[in-house]
């Protein structure tokens, strides 16, 4: 996934996602629609992954919602609904990798990573553009997993 706005990625997976639905893909999930928007996301099918998230009436429906505009980039939107989400129990397994990589030097703070993603990506193949995407990357394999996920851990 890029920092900002890339186009679907992959046709054959747009295809396919439109042809099933978030319940198919997702029966005993905890968030079955917002991981179904996390998909859209990770093939940078923006447009869908954004009325997917702002159908989802949840902290996971805000987070990915702040993440669509992250990417547009629109950084103000998406600092508006990272205040929506405020605290996430993947932040604190987020701020550890977030630390290690070296993007962040403390909690997970996703309304400071909207900063840094804007910086990086004016910053085209930078040490930060690559921590920013590393980051990023782990941020939406939390997510995912915490949205496709039952409560138990499994898929």
């Amino acid at each position: 996934m890029p920092l900002a706005a890339g186009r679907c990625s992959s046709a054959e997976a747009l295809a396919k996602l439109q042809a099933t639905t978030f319940t198919a893909l997702f029966p005993n999930s905890r968030a079955p629609e917002a991981a179904f928007g996390g998909l859209y996301l990770y093939f940078s099918c923006l447009d869908q992954a954004h009325e997917v998230a702002q159908s989802v009436e949840s902290p996971e429906g805000a987070y990915w919602h702040g993440i669509v505009h992250r990417q547009e980039p629109d950084p103000g939107n998406a600092s508006y609904w990272f205040r929506h989400v405020d605290s996430h129990p993947v932040f604190p397994e987020l701020g550890a990798a977030a630390q290690e990589i070296g993007v962040l030097d403390g909690p997970w703070d996703p309304i400071q990573f909207v900063q840094i993603c804007e910086r990086a990506r004016r910053q085209p193949g930078s040490p930060l553009e690559r921590m920013a995407l590393e980051a990023q990357r782990v941020e939406w394999q939390l997510l995912f997993d915490y949205c496709a996920c039952n409560g138990s851990g499994a898929l």
